[in-house]
This record gives structure tokens, sequence and C-alpha cells, in this order.
């Protein structure tokens, strides 16, 4: 049985990406903002690029932001927020990131060590989280493929939160990551570049040929 996965195609930073993208069919396009990513643009740019952007598909990626940054965001057009987060950030934070944007635009990514519980109040607070792989040095983007049976897992054991699937994912490896972890949405960056925040055309197209599931 094929079943539809929806990707995320994150760090774009050029308008013909985030074009082929958009053609190829996927179904979020995503912009960071967090500085000390190299793929990051100024809330300015990441608002121009995403002007072709459908309503609904536009998100914007940070690291634990000031709550009226969310603001900021939602009043530059950005559809949903993807915000990397420590798992023992303030519940307040929390409290206010979906009091600014709501729960069912936050997404939340907890950073997450393997033998850190999975911390079940984020919950409470957004309908979607991503994982992404675990790095002592990176926040994200770590081009490493992480633990495909924990988000199976969790993915079983929590089945009203929507869970997305990040971290070295690629056309090679896709086939793989989806049957080992059951996700439905999943999340590619570096796996379909050339440079960073440059989209492979063929990566990127052949990505796209690979996304359904026959599990």
């Amino acid at each position: 049985m094929n079943n539809k996965i929806n990707v995320k195609v994150c760090g774009m930073t050029r308008e013909v990406d985030v074009t082929q993208a958009l053609s190829l069919g996927a179904d979020y396009v995503g912009f960071i903002v967090y500085p000390k990513s190299p793929r990051a643009l100024e809330l300015e740019e990441a608002a121009e690029l995403s002007a072709a952007v459908p309503e609904g598909k536009c998100v914007i990626v940070d690291v634990e932001p000031d709550p009226a940054d969310l603001k900021r965001y939602r009043e530059a057009g950005f559809d949903r927020f993807q915000i990397h987060t420590n798992p023992f950030i303030e519940e307040q934070k929390l409290a206010d990131y979906s009091k600014s944007v709501s729960r069912d635009r936050l997404w939340l990514a907890p950073r997450l060590a393997p033998s850190d519980p999975f911390p079940e109040r984020f919950f409470k607070y957004a309908e979607t989280i991503l994982i992404d792989t675990y790095s002592k040095d990176k926040i994200g983007g770590t081009g490493h493929t992480g633990d495909f049976v924990r988000f199976a897992k969790l993915k079983d054991q929590f089945p009203e939160i929507t869970w997305v699937l990040a971290g070295g994912l690629n056309a090679t490896n896709i086939a793989d990551a989806l049957k080992k972890s059951t996700a439905s949405v999943v999340d590619v960056n570096s796996g379909v570049e050339s440079a960073p925040g440059v989209k492979d055309p063929e990566k990127l197209k052949e990505f796209f040929e690979r996304r359904t599931s026959n599990v």
C-alpha cells in the first residue's frame, strides 16, 4: 500500500530552490532565521522569499527566540513556527510561544540526547513535534540520521501528535528511514544540497520521487 509522505524542504536561501520545491510538491517550505545557522536569513529576506509560498506551507525556523519575535514572524506572514529548544526550557516560555502563534501552528523541536526522556509536557503547547538528530555541538542540521526506532515508538505511543522526522535524510536513505520510523512527515535539508543553502536540483527531484512509502 502506497502512502503519501509529506515533505518539508528546509534551509531555503534562493528563489529558484523555493520554486523547484513547490513544483515537485513540497508540503512545507522552511526558512531559517537563527543567526548561527549557515543557512540563516534576515527576517526581511525570509519574508521576501516566502512570498511565493502558498498559504499554510510557510515555516520559519529559530532557536529559543524571545516570544515577542514570534509576533514579528507572524506579522511577516509565516504560517508555521518551528522552534528548536532544550527539553528543560521554562514552562512559561513554552506557554508564551503557544499563546503567541497558537498550538496548532507551533512546531517544537526538543534537542534530545539518546538518554533523555521525552518531555511530554511539550504536548500541551504544540500539536507538532519535530525530532532531529542529537549533536553536542549543533542545535539541528547535523546531516546525520537519528534513532528511527525511537521515533516510531513515540509516534505509536502518542498518535494524536503530528511527528516530523528530520536529520540526514536524502534520496539514498529515505526508503529505509520511512520503513523503520513509520514517519508520515519528513524534513529534508542538507541531504538535497550541493552547499549549505544551495539545493541540488537532481538530488531534490530524486528525493521527491522516493517519498512514497511501501510499508
